[in-house]
Parts: C-alpha cells; structure tokens; sequence
C-alpha cells in the first residue's frame, strides 16, 4: 500500500494521482486547503471523525488542522491552498462542499497551476473563491465517538455496514442501553442512530463504487452495505448525491474513460516509494 509524506507546508496546491490504497499520513497546513477527488473517492479523517469526498464533494480544511488522507479507488487528487486572509467560508472544523461544473474546472485548473503566483492563477483563484461564498455545506461526516461504549459500537458497525442489529442488541454488546446508547449519538454525534448509519453505508458505498478491479452490482453493494433491496440503495443514493449509484460509477469512477486512473490502465503504472512526497 503507497504512503506518501506530506510537501513542506507551504506546498498547498498541486494535482497528483493517487493509486487505490494510497494514505497520506497526517500532516497540516498554514493556509487553509480545499481537497477534491476528480474521480475516485477521498477520506479525509481528523481527530474529529472522517469525511468523505466523491466527484461531486470537495473537502475543506481549515489551516492548522492534523488530517490525513487515504484514497478508495485510483484518484485523481487536486488540492487548493487558500491564504489566511482570502477565507471565503469562516468555518473553524472541516466541511464538506457540494461542487458543481463550474466549480469543479476552476479546482481542477488553479490545482494545475501548483500555487505559482501568476496573473492567471491569481484571476482563477479569485473566481474559485468568489464559487465557494454561494457553495452549500453537504452532511457527510462521520464524526468520532468519544464514550467508549458508543465507540464500541461505532467500530462494530464500521467493521460491517451490513450488521443488521439493533441499537439494543448492538448496546448490549457494548454494555450499554438503548436509550442511553441513543442520547449519546444525538449528544457526541449530533445525529440520531438511524442517520448516522445512513451515513456510514453512504460512505461505505461509495468506496465499493469506486474499487479497483471486477465491479460489483449495485444489488451486491446494496447487500454489502446492509439495505435490504437495491431499489432501497438508489433511493438513498440519489437523494444524497442526485444521481444513481450505476451513475456514480460511470461518470466519476477511478478507472472511467479519459481519467487519469483510466489512462494508466493500459501501461505499468509506476510503484510508489514510501519515502516519497507528501500532500
């Protein structure tokens, strides 16, 4: 599995493809960092929870923050540095931000100009931020438990998605009640059992979607992520993303054509030393 080690801080903004597997170990920045995944899916994880990022998400980090990477899927990984006095959102914690075509060329482009402080890259990144004011926040985090019996079950359920227990006799498991096990949620999670596994196979679907190698029917992945029909799956998929799941998959996945991911296919592709750069 490739690790990549993280550019000096100030190396903020660049384009890189990140074969399935790949971690960036945790690292932080001085400016604050949009990420975004062009094709193939990101996890960005914190002390806070872990957030995940498809085609259509991007990932801000405010400057400070300890967060490492890990790519699902061959990704094509674009990252933009924003300086300290440009903040466009003024959010102290991660977020996740729905990224639409415009604003997806304008990452993809200044991402490609690696921060040089051109005249053109400044009018790029000018626009992109001027983007980000009217960009709606998106719920896809999974924050971190921090009560050891509600993180107990967290882990259980991280473990198997499809885990089709109850909140009781996941607690007694765990040593807990139900109804104690449900303040906690609402407490430390700020959402209710029933939401935040929605959230979890959300996210665990998304990484099937993107995997490398033999792909799997969306009925499989349903089954794998625990709905009981593949028409309860879309369902939840395109109420969350606006699209299907066999959409997804076709438009964003990590080896569709014209990709990055999708190119390298038909060569070898080039191992990656665990010394090498970070992001």
């Amino acid at each position: 599995m490739p690790v990549f080690r993280h550019h000096p801080p100030h190396v903020t903004t660049i384009t890189r493809f990140l074969p399935q597997g790949t971690e960036v170990t945790a690292h932080a920045h001085d400016v604050h960092q949009i990420v975004y995944a062009g094709r193939g899916v990101l996890t960005v994880t914190t002390d806070a929870g872990s957030w995940v990022t498809p085609a259509t998400r991007a990932i801000w980090i405010p400057a400070g923050t300890v967060h490492e990477h890990r790519a699902h899927g061959d990704t094509d990984l674009h990252t933009v540095g924003v300086p300290l006095d440009a903040d466009p959102l003024g959010l102290d914690r991660p977020a996740v931000l729905a990224v639409g075509p415009l604003l997806r060329e304008l990452i993809i482009a200044y991402s490609g100009t690696a921060g040089r402080r051109t005249a053109e890259a400044r009018r790029l990144l000018a626009v992109l931020l001027d983007q980000l004011r009217h960009t709606p926040l998106q719920a896809l985090h999974l924050p971190r438990a921090r009560d050891p019996r509600l993180a107990a079950v967290c882990a259980a359920l991280r473990a198997d998605p499809a885990d089709p227990r109850p909140l009781a006799a996941l607690g007694a498991a765990a040593g807990a009640s139900e109804r104690t096990l449900a303040r906690l949620f609402r407490a430390e999670l700020g959402m209710t059992f029933p939401q935040w596994r929605t959230q979890l196979r959300l996210h665990h679907a998304l990484v099937l979607l993107t995997r490398d190698g033999p792909a799997l029917s969306v009925t499989a992945i349903a089954h794998r992520c625990g709905w009981a029909s593949a028409s309860a799956f879309i369902d939840a998929f395109r109420r969350s993303f606006g699209h299907t799941p066999g959409a997804h998959r076709d438009r964003y996945g990590a080896t569709a054509p014209g990709t990055a991911a999708g190119r390298t296919r038909s060569r070898r592709p080039r191992s990656a030393s665990p010394s090498a750069t970070r992001s």
